[in-house]
């Protein structure tokens, strides 16, 4: 026979209560910049997961923190593409998008992913608002590679929306579709976007959700993760070919926004049930962290 599973005692909550204080009183008021990976919310347990995820955020708005997400959905617009009859290409990580591409992820961001992440995130209270990068000229996007198609670079970004939902207390969520002066609409990289917009609202915190547990020093070695790390060095593993991929915008805009101002960036494996809340409330080192 199994052993019962142990309720934690009233003494126990109140000591994980105490310990999460000095934490609560150092992150009140602060922005943190989540960016929930698109392989985060794929997979048998999505709803467990964006559940937790969702619990995760309420807390962290609950105690005085500021949380803006953002988001990706990279698995569910290949799904749509390959119903449609489309091939998904990618170069260094990002997705080749032409006219019919760029409508397809325009559906899947603001017409799928994003009413899910605000109504996971409801189910506490009328918290969340889900905002596109084309809103309020949010995200200013020019063309990246004329290669890629309709793959935009930030060219810039303007808080002012995510600045007013703050202050009235809402959490944003940001699908990452931007647009040029002509109000065409750009496909860009979600990780890039966070970082952006972490830099652009001075953020204590840019946290990446993703599906591995942190950057290793040798890929195939799960032993070889890297806890802490500098700009320096994350250039240096770029330029080696270490960190390659998909991984490459993450790094990148970790570094671009940890040299502009924001104090942290952190890569935790989204799915730790509650890794959030073990990042921000402990001292235990989670995954990678950029400073």
């Amino acid at each position: 026979m199994s052993a019962t599973p142990q309720h934690p005692t009233p003494l126990d909550t109140a000591d994980v209560l105490v310990h999460a204080l000095p934490y609560i009183r150092r992150f009140a008021g602060q922005v943190v910049v989540v960016k929930y990976g698109g392989n985060a919310l794929a997979g048998a347990s999505e709803g467990d997961a964006l559940a937790l995820f969702a619990q995760d955020i309420v807390l962290m708005q609950q105690v005085g923190m500021r949380p803006v997400v953002v988001h990706g959905g990279g698995p569910q617009i290949n799904d749509l593409m390959a119903k449609l009859g489309k091939v998904a290409e990618f170069r260094k990580g990002l997705r080749v998008t032409d006219a019919e591409t760029v409508d397809i992820v325009r559906m899947v961001l603001i017409g799928q992913v994003n009413p899910q992440i605000v109504s996971a995130i409801n189910v506490h209270g009328p918290l969340a608002v889900g905002v596109s990068g084309e809103d309020a000229g949010l995200i200013r996007a020019s063309v990246r590679d004329p290669e890629l198609g309709f793959v935009g670079d930030v060219e810039a970004i303007n808080p002012t929306i995510l600045r007013g939902l703050l202050a009235e207390g809402f959490i944003p969520v940001v699908a990452t579709i931007g647009t040029d002066e002509t109000g065409q609409a750009y496909n860009i990289n979600a990780d890039t976007v966070a970082g952006a917009i972490a830099e652009a609202l001075g953020a204590e915190k840019l946290v990446y959700l993703t599906d591995i547990e942190g950057l290793r020093r040798v890929v195939d070695d799960p032993t070889s993760i890297i806890r802490q790390t500098t700009t320096d060095e994350l250039d240096a593993l770029m330029a080696d070919g270490t960190i390659a991929g998909g991984m490459i915008p993450k790094v990148e805009s970790c570094v671009h926004a940890v040299r502009g101002g924001v104090r942290r960036a952190h890569i935790l494996d989204g799915r730790i049930p509650h890794v959030l809340l073990l990042e921000v409330f402990t001292d235990e080192g989670i995954g990678t962290m950029v400073s």
